[in-house]
């Protein structure tokens, strides 16, 4: 069920990567790069929000005592690694928590970023692809335990609604965003 390039312009597809990986090519999808560093400028942003505004950050389930070791960037590239799921589901991941992060009011942060994001991939690798992983797996790849993942899901799902169509104009629109945010901080692929 992965969105593919009528979605989107199939030039905006081939410049995320999003069409090549469907086709069993190796490497970093370039959205995957382009998210991690949109997830990075969000949580700088919101640290120097909360700073000058004095605001607490609701601390929500998602939140860890201490900032994991791993990057935004190395741990999206080892969901991606391990989980086999499409580079469409990032984007659509990358829907999932904004609307989370509106209907919470919460603030990405480096306490909370990494739960989000295996949460949101793997709520969308299940809704999106054909073949995904039982949870159990994603805990592992994403370092934490199954019964908390279990808890995340469930708490993700119930925030969202569970509302997880996301129409082809909407995708389209994030594609667009993702790529615009990839030009302008000049991210290309590695190979």
């Amino acid at each position: 069920m992965a969105l593919k390039s009528e979605t989107v312009g199939s030039e905006i597809c081939a410049s995320l990567g999003l069409d090549k990986y469907e086709n069993g090519v190796s490497g970093t999808p370039r959205v995957l790069l382009i998210l991690s560093s949109v997830l990075e400028r969000t949580i700088s942003k919101n640290e120097k929000l909360l700073k000058v505004s004095k605001k607490k950050d609701a601390v929500t389930i998602f939140h860890g005592m201490k900032a994991p070791i791993l990057s935004i960037q190395q741990y999206v590239e080892r969901i991606f690694k391990y989980s086999k799921c499409s580079p469409s589901c990032f984007v659509v991941a990358y829907i999932y928590i904004e609307k989370f992060l509106q209907r919470t009011d919460a603030y990405l942060t480096p306490l909370n970023v990494h739960r989000i994001l295996i949460t949101s991939i793997m709520v969308a690798t299940k809704f999106m692809d054909d073949e995904c992983h039982e949870n159990a797996y994603y805990a592992k790849v994403g370092g934490i335990s199954t019964a908390e993942l279990n808890s995340l899901e469930l708490n993700f799902l119930f925030n969202l609604d569970f509302r997880l169509f996301v129409t082809p104009e909407v995708f389209g629109k994030y594609c667009l965003q993702l790529e615009k945010a990839g030009l302008r901080n000049r991210i290309n692929l590695l190979d």
